[in-house]
């Protein structure tokens, strides 16, 4: 028979639940779904996988995609190990670039100071005074073996006229006076040209009557004096009508300026 309190409470006892006992469950409950849900999430960290920047060479995933992500990576060391590279071999040629300039330097200041030194030889006294002498026993020596003439060789024909020229030592200068017994202006020359064969022993002065040589009475009359000047076979000057130039009474220093302009005499 129920009792009062069965009334109040409920006529099952069996399906009463008290708040302590409906705290206790929901607890339980609680700690149930939490447990499972750390054992879920340990799940997914466990089957996470590896980044790809942690790759240690082998793939994860032996699939398609896990080849072409290792072939990605593969080329991505081949690009940075090429860069290292390229880096290191600028660097090596800059290095070689500055050692070279520097030798050419070391180079650039050796032959610096051998130049003074030379320079430091030749600015000594002793030595110029022995550099004097022998250049002076060398133009001793050259003029020693130069043939002298001191005076005006007459031709007297065309023969003489050739050999005159043609075998006479190619460094002699040879000046041939083209004349005409009845010109003033020719005695004149001819009277110079004494003078300078003196005062030129080295050149060699010749003259020529214009009929000897074979010119014409036009050339006999308008043309003389003439000066013809030779050397090494070859003539280097050629005056016709000197009187022209000159007058008809003239001096030797006046040939003589007049010759030495052409670049044809020496400057004493």
């Amino acid at each position: 028979m129920a009792t009062l309190d069965d009334k109040i409470l409920g006529e099952k006892l069996h399906n009463y639940c008290s708040s302590s006992e409906g705290e206790d469950s929901d607890d339980d409950e609680r700690s149930g779904n939490e447990e499972g849900e750390t054992s879920y999430k340990s799940t997914e960290q466990v089957n996470e996988p590896p980044p790809i920047n942690n790759w240690n060479g082998s793939a994860s995933n032996t699939g398609p995609k896990g080849v072409l992500e290792d072939w990605r990576r593969y080329k991505q060391l081949e690009a940075e190990n090429r860069k290292e590279m390229e880096i290191e071999r600028i660097a090596l040629a800059k290095k070689l670039t500055l050692s070279v300039k520097t030798e050419r330097e070391e180079q650039q200041a050796k032959e610096r100071e051998e130049m003074e030194d030379e320079l430091n030889e030749l600015l000594d006294e002793e030595f110029l005074m022995k550099y004097h002498q022998q250049r002076m026993q060398e133009l001793m020596s050259q003029l020693q073996k130069c043939p002298k003439f001191g005076k005006v060789i007459t031709l007297e024909n065309k023969d003489e006229f050739l050999n005159a020229i043609d075998k006479e030592d190619a460094k002699v200068t040879v000046i041939v006076h083209i004349f005409n017994r009845k010109a003033k202006a020719c005695t004149a020359m001819d009277g110079c040209l004494n003078v300078l064969a003196e005062d030129y022993p080295a050149i060699k002065f010749c003259r020529i009557e214009a009929d000897v040589a074979g010119l014409s009475k036009h050339f006999r009359v308008d043309g003389v004096p003439a000066l013809l000047v030779y050397k090494g076979g070859q003539i280097i000057g050629n005056f016709v009508q000197l009187a022209t130039e000159l007058g008809n009474d003239f001096y030797a220093t006046d040939v003589q300026r007049f010759l030495i302009e052409y670049g044809l005499l020496p400057e004493n």
